[in-house]
């Protein structure tokens, strides 16, 4: 699946190709060494990264890059939620943009398209756990998108001599919890 972006000319978002893994992880690699939206303290290598990036798509769940002449602007994924079983039509979404295309619509693109593909895979829920309550950026990318805030988890990391909280969000997908999913 690729396609353009209809509210981002020139903006192409689908799945990612070998050459697309090490721009996705440089952005990763700059947020866990820079940011706190992620709770890593040091950024995955190559073959970490590729292994990630494999089992999401092997799962047959969405992993999209973001890319304007093929030039990786951002990713966003849909992942398992948790191993279990009873968690199967659950998943937790994750969003990276590159900071020169913050604010443009990028992610909101990028997570409207995780939550359509993961829906097409008969997923029901879609978690987000976002790293430091001070990120308002993707709490607010994450409530346009129709997510509820239902919890927080104060002071459950601690990175950059500081302790930071979680924001959780949570939005039912297609059906929901309206009818028992057929597995």
């Amino acid at each position: 699946m690729t396609s353009e972006s209809p509210a981002l000319p020139g903006v192409e978002i689908g799945s990612p190709l070998e050459a697309d893994l090490e721009p996705m992880r440089l952005i990763y690699a700059r947020e866990v060494e820079q940011g706190t939206a992620s709770f890593e303290l040091a950024p995955p290598d190559g073959a970490d990264f590729a292994r990630r990036c494999r089992t999401v798509l092997d799962a047959g769940l969405p992993w999209l890059v973001a890319k304007r002449d093929e030039q990786v602007l951002g990713y966003a994924y849909a992942g398992v939620y948790r191993p279990r079983p009873a968690y199967r039509f659950t998943v937790e979404d994750s969003v990276y943009v590159h900071p020169a295309a913050r604010g443009q619509g990028l992610g909101r693109a990028l997570l409207a398209a995780v939550v359509d593909e993961a829906t097409r895979a008969g997923r029901r829920q879609m978690v987000a756990v976002v790293g430091d309550s001070a990120n308002t950026g993707s709490i607010a990318l994450h409530e346009a998108l129709g997510f509820r805030r239902v919890g927080t988890f104060e002071n459950v990391g601690f990175k950059f001599g500081r302790w930071l909280d979680t924001v959780l969000l949570q939005r039912p997908l297609g059906e929901g919890a309206s009818r028992p999913p057929q597995d």
